[in-house]
């Protein structure tokens, strides 16, 4: 049975050697997708962002396992930091699921961010589409908690989760122009910690001046750790579900986000170009000393560089 047969059976393992091909960048993976590609569009994906230690594993582990009694089949895609020897995941979340990951109908998937800014791993899109191919109704993306920079996720997911500790104090002030406007609904895990009421007044309050229209994304109070209150998580959570889809939100976003994706693809394969031919020629170390040496300006070695597109 080839890979196409055994992905649209769900099979895991393929599924598993389809998004490392992805992530190598090897011309059968897109191959796969193209052949494959008419039978995406029934996952929905929850995005889950955040600062680093908010609890964001335990939180997705917890919600995963919600779906699973409702009888959904579930991805999850685990954002970590890249180890700068191997290029491979240094947290691995999977480690933090373990019993969901013996699941036949859950499959889960530490990914480095390989350089890539933005929270997000330059093959999370393409995992995504393997993921609904392979049958998928909810598939979770855990990015990696790198602060203000980390929107990209607002780029690809249908639902935002925004996971908040309590006591961040001045720092919500500091990250509201950028995490704080992507969310959709905001979780402020380990409330029982204490402090969370205060945090939950200072989200509320920074809602107050950036509306979304006739959407106001709730502000919960729960404690992942302790399983509380993930019940009203995941009401929300098919609550904004229900809304995009009624209000047609829904087509708009996907939309919105396959433009994005499309773009990028078309900056990565251009990137990719320009850099072969580059190297090959030597190019950019002999710019580089031509403007340092003051025997050119960055704007003309731009040009010369974008030359190469049209040769």
């Amino acid at each position: 049975m080839n890979i196409d047969d055994r992905l649209l059976r769900g099979d895991k393992r393929a599924c598993a050697r389809l998004i490392t091909m992805l992530e190598n960048d090897q011309k059968e993976a897109t191959d796969i997708i193209k052949r494959l590609y008419k039978y995406t569009g029934d996952a929905y994906v929850i995005g889950i962002t955040g600062p680093p230690g908010s609890g964001k594993s335990t939180l997705t582990d917890r919600l995963a396992k919600e779906f699973r009694k409702m009888d959904k089949k579930i991805g999850i895609i685990a954002i970590d930091p890249t180890s700068p020897f191997t290029g491979g995941a240094i947290l691995g979340d999977r480690i933090r699921m373990n019993d969901l990951s013996v699941d036949k109908d859950v499959f889960i998937r530490s990914m480095g961010t390989r350089g890539s800014l933005g929270g997000m791993s330059k093959a999370t899109w393409g995992a995504c589409m393997a993921l609904d191919i392979w049958g998928a109704d909810y598939i979770f993306i855990e990015t990696v908690g790198v602060g203000q920079s980390e929107v990209d996720i607002v780029k690809t997911a249908d639902t935002v989760l925004m996971v908040m500790v309590p006591n961040l104090g001045d720092d919500i002030q500091a990250i509201k122009a950028g995490i704080m406007e992507i969310a959709d609904i905001f979780a402020i895990n380990k409330a029982d910690l204490g402090g969370a009421d205060k945090t939950q007044l200072e989200i509320e309050m920074n809602l107050d001046l950036n509306d979304k229209e006739d959407y106001r994304p709730p502000v919960l109070k729960v404690s992942a750790s302790k399983n509380q209150h993930i019940d009203q998580v995941l009401e929300e959570l098919i609550e904004h579900q229900k809304y995009l889809e009624t209000t047609g939100k829904i087509l708009k976003r996907r939309r919105r986000n396959t433009k994005f994706e499309v773009l990028k693809l078309v900056e990565e394969e251009l990137m990719s170009l320009i850099m072969y031919k580059a190297l090959e020629e030597n190019m950019l170390d002999n710019l580089s000393k031509e403007v340092v040496d003051k025997e050119l300006d960055p704007y003309s070695a731009k040009d010369k560089v974008l030359k190469l597109i049209k040769e």
